[in-house]
Parts: structure tokens; sequence; C-alpha cells
């Protein structure tokens, strides 16, 4: 399926390049709401739990509009790739697609709720957003190990095996890791939102530090685990430009150091705005690390991409999307930059 004109290669890349983008602002986004609403599962305060929705209230539906725009890029411009991954991914993608939904409906009519239904609607919150990042990492989990394609001529491939494939080690591994490194996220998030004599701010200010250390170890297993597994990463890492790598390695060190140096400064903004970076840096070299690879040893982003004109006419219908949604998400998270009290507890 590698017929691209030089044309489409490009703007096969070039789109590759926007899903990717799309992904990592999403994580980025909303992995801290995610990771808040998690961390809402351990406060027994009704009007805490109900601060930490009033405190995304303005932002979250636009922090989840990352992921359906990846969903729409990898259908308009990766068909293959999102026909043969869904299958592969269907039980855990509708974990996610349920979760999404239940997280949504409990945030937006909580204020509907009779007071004796609001802690059920307080923890169907909270827990919607431990699925969705459970299953959520398990699914990049299990995408970073490839799926077998079926390899008939003259047809497209498409994906064989079962329903729990997706099901490894690694890919419950990945789920566990995604959720400690959330809530991290989330408790950045808190700290920043919150105002700073606010005591579930002085909590989750003091419960940062353990966070820090917990998600540090998983990222380093992470990368250690990916190591021994993967071929095509250890070919990356260990190759001729091992000193790339090496360079990316002390940019991760270096932030890590300016997270922790901010979160002991009790510098909100500054710890929240280098542990985005710290994410950045991961994604860009797991972004490296895979190329040409779209889904490893599966699809490669040429292969996978869509062929004759439909390419060329998704970028002309959809190439000025982007920068109108990144202004989007930064007006609103201007707006709604203040500082907050439980008082303000969601339609309270």
């Amino acid at each position: 399926m590698d017929t691209l004109t030089e044309l489409q290669q490009m703007l096969a890349f070039a789109w590759w390049m926007a899903l990717c983008l799309s992904i990592l602002l999403y994580v980025m986004l909303d992995g801290a709401d995610l990771g808040a609403g998690i961390i809402s599962l351990f406060l027994p305060d009704e009007q805490e739990r109900g601060a930490i929705m009033s405190a995304m209230a303005g932002t979250w539906d636009a922090n989840e509009t990352w992921l359906v725009v990846a969903g729409g890029i990898l259908f308009g411009t990766f068909p293959f790739v999102y026909g043969s991954a869904f299958s592969y991914l269907m039980l855990p993608l509708t974990l996610v697609l349920w979760s999404i939904m239940t997280r949504a409906v409990a945030l937006e009519f909580r204020h509907l709720a009779e007071p004796k239904w609001r802690r059920f609607s307080d923890y169907a919150f909270g827990l919607s957003s431990l699925s969705t990042t459970f299953f959520g990492g398990m699914a990049i989990g299990a995408v970073l190990h490839g799926f077998p394609l079926t390899d008939v001529p003259g047809r497209v491939p498409t994906y064989v095996g079962g329903s729990l494939r997706f099901i490894s080690a690694f890919s419950v591994w990945m789920g566990l890791a995604a959720v400690f490194v959330v809530m991290m996220a989330g408790g950045l998030f808190i700290r920043a939102r919150f105002e700073k004599s606010e005591p579930l701010r002085q909590h989750v200010a003091r419960w940062t530090n353990f966070a820090f250390c917990t998600s540090l170890a998983c990222a380093i297993i992470t990368v250690v685990w990916c190591a021994v597994v993967f071929d095509w990463a250890v070919e990356k890492w260990f190759g001729a430009h091992f000193w790339v790598w090496a360079l990316v390695l002390l940019a991760m060190i270096y932030a890590t150091i300016r997270i922790r140096g901010a979160i002991h400064a009790d510098r909100d903004v500054a710890a929240i705005l280098w542990f985005n970076l710290a994410v950045a840096i991961v994604g860009v070299a797991m972004m490296a690390t895979m190329f040409p690879w779209i889904v490893p040893n599966t699809w490669t982003i040429y292969s996978g991409a869509s062929p004759q004109v439909s390419l060329v006419t998704f970028t002309l219908a959809m190439g000025g999307f982007l920068p109108v949604m990144i202004m989007y998400n930064w007006y609103q998270i201007w707006v709604f930059r203040a500082r907050i009290s439980k008082l303000v507890a969601y339609h309270d």
C-alpha cells in the first residue's frame, strides 16, 4: 500500500505529526482533569469533591476535544490503521468511551441529584476518571506491541486475533503507570487552582512529593521494559545516533529536577509547566522512536495512509482546524486561571 505520490507522503507525514500533537495535548490537558478526578475518590468532604469539579468546569470539554480530533485524524488520514486498530482495541476503547460519557454525565448533572444521590454522582465521576485512565493506558501499551494482520493479495489487511489479545503484562503495567502519572498531574492541577490557604490544597501539596517519586519510578520502569521487550526501540536508542538519545535523557533529568524544585518552592504554575515539558519530551521521543511506524511492526505512516485524492481533500477541509482548537484552548485556560476555594463547589 506504499503507493503514495511525493505530495501525499508529505501530507501523510504532516497529519501523523498532527495526530501525535493531538494525543499529546489530550494527555497534557485532560490528564490533569482525570488525575484530579481520581484524587477526588479519596476526599470525604462533599464540598471539596464538588470544588474539584468546579475547577475544571470551564475547560474539561475543550480538553477532551483533542481526543475527538485525534480520532478524526486517524479516521480521515489513516483509515486502514483506524479500522484494524479499533478492532484490536474494541474492548478497552469501549470501556474508555463509556467512562468518558459517565464522567461527563456525572459532572454536568451533579446539581440535579438529591443530596443522598450526590455522593453517588461524585464517585461515578472519580471511578470513571480512573477507568478512563487505566484502559487508555492499556490501549497505548497494546498498540506498542503491535498486532497481526491478514495478508490476502488485493485486499486491505484486517486484524486477526481475539478480543482479549490486547491484554499483556506490559499493557496492564501501562494502565497502572498511567494512573500514577495522571494523579501527579491532577495533584499539580489542584495545587495551582485552589487558594493556598485551602486545606485541600495543603493536603494535596504534601501528597505531591510522594506522587513525584512514584511517577518517576513508573517512567524509569517503563523505559527499561521497552528496552528489554521492543527491538524497534533498542535499534533507535542504542544505534548509530545513541548520543541524540543521551541528550534526550539529559533533558528529561533537567526537567525532572526543575519539577522537584518548583514543587518545593511552592511555585505551582512553574511545576505544571515543567511537568508538561517533561511529558512533551517523552511524547516527542516516543514519536521519533516509533518513526516510521504508526503501529510498531504493523502499519507505517505511509502504508496506513488514505490513498489517492482523499488525503488531499481531507487536508483542504480540515487543515485550518488545529490552529483554531489551540487558540480556543488557550483562551479558556486564560479565562479560568484564577484560584478558587471549596465554597464554589460545582453547582452547589
